[in-house]
């Protein structure tokens, strides 16, 4: 399965793509969706600028709450420049949500989805709740903080370990819900625990109480290092989906800190054994703890790698 595809809700709206040449009687209310910024590929009938400028034209920009930004505006080419969207922002108040990226297979692999510095955004949009980017190719995160962003997710083939770093240390008092796809280092990635290590404490986001560290090679050490984590006890929902997680790191889950507190468990897209699964599941089903162990894989060693694991999502 595709764990990349257009969002079709975002920040709790219906996505409506802004259609070329709008009668402004006809579209929905400012407030009511989430506006998606999106030309089909070798769609010529308007190019980016003369979208974005007939956007601004025609919305009432002080209400729009939600932008979700497609092709172009994200491509194999290169990343959006963020400076039309900085220098609305005395008039875009109302915008609480950002999806950045949102991209299919078709139009572009996750690895090529090229990004930016994501601090100006930030700083020029004070009451961001929600931030959304897909890609990795060049993001980075420094920021010291951010006072209103409640979920923040990062969907990468190989998220840049700096920019994983910066968020992990970054101060977001507010933060609820915090999802990162760490990716393959042959794509960018290459993250280590340690540098996730504010992260796991929880230093800095009082608040958290989803966290999912996702589609990577190092689930089983992600998952010894959860075991002790003293971030976890404040959790509600925890994810290790759509990586290498195996026995090892299940073993170390089942040997760790109680987990009968979460409400669900995700774990899905797997190399865990039969006799695992059924371990995990009869330690937290009980508990009213749900337990997603869908999605499991197999092994496929070859010449180049004898383990055989691989990710969701990579290129």
């Amino acid at each position: 399965m595709s764990y990349v595809h257009h969002v079709e809700r975002f920040y709790g709206l219906p996505t409506y793509n802004f259609p070329p040449y709008a009668d402004p009687a006809d579209l929905p209310p400012a407030d009511a969706v989430a506006w998606r910024l999106h030309r089909e590929p070798y769609d010529f009938e308007e190019d980016a600028d003369a979208c974005w400028q007939r956007f601004t034209e025609t919305v009432e920009l002080e209400k729009v709450r939600a932008i979700v930004f497609g092709q172009p505006w994200y491509d194999g080419d290169g990343g959006m420049s963020d400076e039309p969207l900085i220098e609305l922002s005395t008039r875009l108040t109302g915008l609480e949500a950002l999806f950045l990226g949102d991209l299919e297979d078709e139009e572009s692999m996750i690895s090529s989805i090229f990004h930016c510095d994501v601090g100006p955004i930030l700083a020029a949009y004070p009451g961001l709740r929600e931030l959304a980017i897909r890609g990795g190719e060049g993001l980075d995160f420094p920021v010291s903080g951010h006072e209103a962003l409640r979920v923040l997710r990062v969907e990468s083939g190989g998220l840049p370990p700096e920019a994983a770093e910066h968020i992990a240390a970054a101060q977001l008092p507010s933060l609820e819900r915090l999802e990162l796809w760490l990716g393959d280092e042959n794509y960018g990635g290459g993250v280590t625990v340690e540098q996730l290590a504010p992260l796991l404490t929880g230093e800095g986001k009082p608040a958290l109480r989803h966290l999912g560290l996702q589609n990577s090679f190092i689930q089983d050490e992600l998952a010894a290092a959860l075991a002790s984590a003293t971030v976890v006890p404040r959790l509600t929902s925890l994810s290790l989906a759509m990586g290498t997680l195996s026995d090892e790191g299940v073993e170390a889950l089942l040997q760790g800190q109680p987990l009968t507190h979460l409400r669900e468990l995700d774990l899905s897209f797997h190399f865990i054994g039969d006799e695992m699964m059924l371990r995990i599941w009869t330690a937290l089903e009980p508990a009213g703890v749900r337990v997603d162990l869908t999605a499991r894989q197999r092994r496929e060693p070859d010449d180049w790698d004898a383990d055989g694991r691989y990710i969701a999502a990579s290129e």
